[in-house]
Order: structure tokens, then C-alpha cells, then sequence
């Protein structure tokens, strides 16, 4: 009884921050129908960027989360310019975006193994406090609540973003029909812009609690971490945020499961999950409540 509940909170605070792994990526297609096959790369620099402000600098690995939102308006918004627009004006974007940002992802995991070396890097344990904080009698690591209230705090942020601001509900009209929001008046590119610069920022933010969620960041997690991503966003509703909520715990609860009770099957949880979905409910979850809105 007690591993079970040791597995059930832990996939709760497991999966609450693999929520915020998928949410960015769940964030641009939403908004713009494409796929970024980037995104795990992009998860990973936000691993190094913790790593460089601790190691480099001695702060604290969570200084790492402002320089990630400065990195991601830095490069996500020449990045969209450059690629996105062009990519919708095609015949097939979502096909092209595959192509596109696989290539995109190759390259940073390239330039991030060129600059920081194939070892796997961690951060130390302490910066985010060294003991352990239990509920009903099951002890985690400090930094798993770290990593759970960034993630939620993210989410509750976006929702706030979609619900309480003009910008919110224009990326809400498009997300619904972009051609009636282009009809309306509203600036689809404008709003698409800010809506791929946050869906950086987000990864940016889930990489820099990446080293204590999985022990070590390095250059070749990206792909696997973009897979878990895509299974979590599917799972939930493809184009839905919420939907990414419910996926990501939906994986953390069984990922927690399986490492508690059959942890060398632990790895196949995401493809196990993504296959019976798409089977039995390929809209995801929550795919019958985004039609009716």
C-alpha cells in the first residue's frame, strides 16, 4: 500500500511538470498548425542555461528560468519571422514544419554537443534545497516541489494569459479558425509571434528543472524528450492546453506506476500510452470538448 501511494503522488508531482514539458509544444500547433520537432532541443538549452549560471556564475540553477524567457524572445522571434510564415504560405505547412524543425533540431543538438561536450551534466542537489518534504507519510526531494510549483505557476499563467487579456482571447479566436480571426481584424502574425516565443520560453523553463526530474542534462536528450512531448500533448488533445494537463499527468502517474513495480518496462509508458489512445480515442482526451467550444 505504501508503494502505491509512494507511486501515485510521485506521478502526480512527476506529472504536473511534464505538463509544462509538453504545453509549449501544444502552445504552436494550437496556434499555428505546426509541428516543432525542435521542442526537445530547445528543453535541453534550458538544462544548460540552469548549468552555466551555476557552474559558470555560482548562482542558483533557477536564475536559469528569467535567462531562458531572454533567450527565447532573442531567438524565437527572428526564428518565426524567418521560417514561419513561409512555412503557412505553402500547400502543406504541417507536413513541411515536420521536415523543417527535424532539421532545426539536428543543428542545436549539433551546436549543443559542439559547445558543451557529450558528458552529461547535473547540478548540485543543495541549490534547491538538500532535504525532503513529505505528504501523508511519502518523502520527495525538494526540487520535485520546486519543479511541480514553477510548473504550475507557468500554467496558471498561461491560463490567466488566455482568459484575462485581449491577446489571450485573439490567440483563443485563432486557435479556433485562423482565417475568421484574419477576417476580424486581428493581427494573426503579431499574435502567432508572441505565441512561438512563449512556447520557447515554456521549454526553456521545463529544461532548467530538467537535470533533477531526470538526473543529468545532455545534447542527445532532445529527440526522446520531443517524442515524450508529442505522446503527452496527444494523449491530451491535440491543440488543446488543457488537454496537455491531463496528459502529462496521465504519463506521470503511469510512468510512477511502472517504475514502482516494473521499472526496466518504465521507458515504453509514453508509446504504450500514445498507441491505446490513438486506438481507442484518437482525438485525445479531451478532443470531443474542443469541437464543442
Amino acid at each position: 500500500m505504501e508503494l502505491l501511494e509512494y507511486a501515485i503522488i510521485g506521478g502526480i508531482l512527476y506529472g504536473i511538470y511534464f505538463s509544462l514539458i509538453g504545453i509549449g509544444l501544444n502552445l504552436i500547433f494550437g496556434v499555428m498548425r505546426i509541428i516543432n520537432l525542435a521542442h526537445g532541443q530547445f528543453i535541453v538549452l534550458g538544462g544548460y542555461a540552469a548549468w552555466v549560471v551555476s557552474r559558470h556564475f555560482g548562482f542558483n540553477p533557477l536564475w536559469g528560468v528569467p535567462l531562458t524567457i531572454v533567450a527565447a524572445v532573442i531567438i524565437g522571434y527572428p526564428l518565426y519571422y524567418a521560417v514561419v510564415p513561409r512555412l503557412q504560405r505553402s500547400q502543406d505547412p504541417e507536413m513541411l514544419s515536420f521536415i523543417l524543425f527535424f532539421g532545426i533540431g539536428q543543428m542545436l543538438e549539433a551546436l549543443t554537443l559542439l559547445g558543451f561536450g557529450a558528458d552529461q551534466r547535473s547540478l548540485p542537489s543543495e541549490a534547491l534545497g538538500s532535504g525532503n518534504i513529505g505528504v501523508f507519510g511519502q518523502a520527495f526531494p525538494d526540487s520535485w516541489w520546486w519543479a511541480a510549483g514553477f510548473s504550475i505557476a507557468a500554467i496558471v499563467a498561461l491560463w490567466l494569459y488566455f482568459t484575462r487579456t485581449r491577446l489571450g482571447y485573439a490567440t483563443r479566436a485563432i486557435m479556433a479558425n485562423r482565417d475568421e480571426a484574419l477576417a476580424t481584424g486581428i493581427s494573426v502574425n503579431k499574435v502567432s509571434a508572441l505565441a512561438f516565443v512563449a512556447g520557447l520560453a515554456l521549454a526553456g523553463i521545463a529544461g532548467v528543472f530538467l537535470p533533477y526530474l531526470l538526473g543529468s542534462v545532455s545534447p542527445d536528450q532532445g529527440s526522446e524528450l520531443t517524442t515524450t512531448s508529442f505522446a503527452i500533448v496527444i494523449i491530451g488533445s491535440l491543440g488543446n492546453p488543457l488537454g496537455t494537463v491531463i496528459g502529462g499527468l496521465v504519463f506521470g502517474l503511469g510512468t510512477m506506476l511502472m517504475q514502482t513495480y516494473y521499472s526496466s518496462w518504465s521507458n515504453l509508458v509514453p508509446y504504450v500510452l500514445l498507441l491505446v489512445i490513438v486506438l481507442i480515442r484518437p482525438t485525445g482526451l479531451l478532443g470531443k470538448a474542443v469541437r464543442s467550444v
